[in-house]
């Protein structure tokens, strides 16, 4: 019987963060790309892992990912692997422990599988859809938090200076730079919420998306538009993660949809 595609993603991305965290371990080469964005010699290294092995194992699978060209075959694949094999590579470059390896698997525009690996800490968050999340295999569900008081949230200052959105109530901040690995640890209930600001794309929160879900949060754009993968241009809005009543009050604050 074939491997379920969710234990193709989790065994196949902690062999991937095992480079990672290798070549973490050691100075690396590091450039940046035409948008002015960083890339290490670790994310290419990862990327080719993951495409060679998650390919081979289901070859009629089309590709997205943040380190390869396009394949304009995605757009008529019933199934996609959406990668970013570093995601947070600035943390990477810095040597904090804050990044992750983010694999989802869509189905036409919908994640159906995904896992979200941070190899540092050895956290392997995944899904499958209709089948719950789980942390090293252990179930997670969102926290149970309904007021901004207190909550631990995650974003950036920029994030919470925005004057439509200013003044906060006190709140615990931290602000991890991998948006996926924020979104999972909203998942496993160690922090209540997300905000971000900027463009983001399908690779940043395809796994997210499924594994927030999946664990009884939401998961929007900042206006409570819902996410959808695998457009011509991969671009996501800002988002917002908490879990539903969370999330509800924070989207008041944010304001209508513009």
């Amino acid at each position: 019987m074939p491997e379920p595609d969710v234990d193709l993603l989790s065994r196949v991305v902690r062999e991937a963060g095992a480079i990672a965290r290798t070549i973490f371990d050691r100075p690396c080469e590091t450039w940046d790309k035409k948008d002015g964005s960083p890339v290490t010699e670790a994310d290419l290294a990862v990327n080719e892992y993951l495409r060679e092995h998650l390919c081979a194992a289901r070859p009629d699978y089309a590709w997205l990912s943040e380190e390869s060209e396009d394949q304009p075959w995605r757009f008529t694949a019933n199934r996609i692997f959406v990668v970013d094999p570093i995601d947070g590579t600035r943390a990477f470059v810095r040597r904090l422990p804050q990044f992750a390896v983010s694999i989802a698997v869509l189905e036409r525009e919908r994640p159906i599988a995904a896992t979200i690996y941070n190899p540092m800490t050895d956290e392997c968050f995944t899904a499958a859809a209709r089948e719950g999340a789980r942390l090293n295999g252990a179930p997670i569900r969102v926290g149970s938090r309904e007021s901004l008081e207190g909550c631990r949230m995650l974003a950036s200052a920029a994030a919470l200076s925005h004057p439509r959105w200013a003044p906060w109530p006190a709140m615990h901040v931290e602000n991890p730079i991998s948006i996926a690995y924020r979104a999972a640890l909203i998942a496993g209930g160690t922090f209540d919420a997300a905000l971000t600001m900027g463009r983001l794309h399908d690779w940043d929160l395809a796994a997210a998306d499924l594994i927030v879900r999946e664990a009884g949060g939401h998961i929007t754009a900042v206006d409570g538009a819902a996410l959808r993968y695998n457009k011509l241009d991969a671009v996501q809005p800002p988002v917002l993660v908490a879990a539903p009543r969370l999330h509800a009050v924070i989207r008041s604050r944010l304001g209508p949809r513009q």
